[in-house]
């Protein structure tokens, strides 16, 4: 049986596109995946980085949910050492707020950026740290009773939006069980841990108020396309853009540089990340994604559709759904 089945979507910025074009797009995904029956759309928090607009993650979430009616949006994931647990909890309590029973908060420790851009967002070095107590002093103030006496989150308090620990190691597993919460792993760039981490996280589970069987989440990259061979070319066009946004960082390499970089000692690390990627027609995604879903012991995927354009990753969820038999 197929998973359930869910998107992340990084408001990519193509080339010639402008971070609008790229936001817009993301509505219309969104609008897309609510109609073709997808869970949940979530979007991550990155910085300084020219091909991603999703940095303002909880911005993002709510102008997409002005433009929905019921698909569950949320981060995947907020990075909390970038923020002060209040901030992040009035925030998402406020989207609560607006749109009951739709809003997820999903939390990383990374910074989601490099060692400059650390610095510019005014973020300790040493935050991550006290992550495991953040994520517990911002449940506090997203439930009924605050771990600071006389601070409340308004809105926020007693909104209990659901919490997800986002990892791609040991550290997030063993948190997320610690905690008893969801567990969802970045296998869609950070493949390495992915068996070893789901088998601790469901050996370690703790139940809580908020979940009492441990839930697994797992990131997928899905390319579906009319044929074979149409998919295999867009995902060398995509394989190309991480190279310029990876290696690159602004640098224009040609489609013959960027081949010689993927065949490189370094392009064998970047090919590493996309190793759980769907690549063909629905039929080869649908199949790819059962097998994957058994390999990840996964209850649910969060599909990352890496056509190289809007219309491209529109056409690739719609192909899946109809393969996996999603209404819409």
């Amino acid at each position: 049986m197929t998973p359930v089945l869910s998107v992340l979507d990084l408001a990519m910025v193509g080339k010639n596109e402008t971070n609008r074009e790229a936001l817009d797009a993301a509505v219309v995904q969104a609008q897309r995946a609510e109609q073709l029956g997808y869970h949940r759309v979530w979007y991550a928090e990155h910085h300084n980085m020219k091909a991603i607009a999703s940095s303002a993650t909880s911005v993002l979430i709510a102008h997409v949910a002005a433009h929905t009616r019921s698909i569950r949006l949320g981060a995947g994931g907020v990075m909390l050492p970038n923020h002060a647990p209040l901030t992040i909890a009035e925030q998402f309590g406020t989207l609560a707020t607006l749109h009951p029973d739709r809003i997820d908060l999903g939390l990383g420790r990374a910074p989601g950026t490099d060692q400059n851009t650390l610095r510019a967002l005014r973020r300790d070095a040493n935050s991550a740290d006290s992550f495991p107590q953040d994520v517990q002093e911002l449940q506090a103030f997203l439930g009924e009773r605050s771990a600071i006496p006389g601070v409340d989150a308004v809105p926020g308090k007693g909104t209990n939006v659901p919490l997800y620990i986002l990892g791609s190691s040991l550290f997030g597993a063993q948190l997320a069980a610690m905690l008893g919460l969801p567990y969802a792993f970045a296998s869609h760039f950070s493949p390495d841990a992915l068996e070893q981490a789901v088998a601790v996280y469901r050996e370690k589970f703790q139940p809580s108020a908020q979940l009492a069987e441990p839930y697994v989440i797992a990131g997928v990259n899905v390319l579906a396309a009319e044929s074979e061979e149409e998919a295999q070319e867009q995902f060398t066009v995509v394989k190309r853009q991480r190279v310029r946004l990876l290696v690159g960082r602004g640098r224009n390499f040609t489609d013959a540089e960027a081949d010689a970089i993927l065949d490189s000692p370094q392009g064998g690390q970047l090919k590493n990340m996309v190793r759980y990627s769907a690549v063909g027609t629905a039929e080869q995604t649908k199949r790819y994604l059962d097998e994957f879903a058994t390999h990840a012991d996964a209850d649910e995927l969060i599909t990352a559709h890496q056509g190289p354009t809007p219309k491209d990753r529109i056409r690739s969820m719609e192909l899946l759904a109809e393969a996996t038999g999603l209404s819409g």
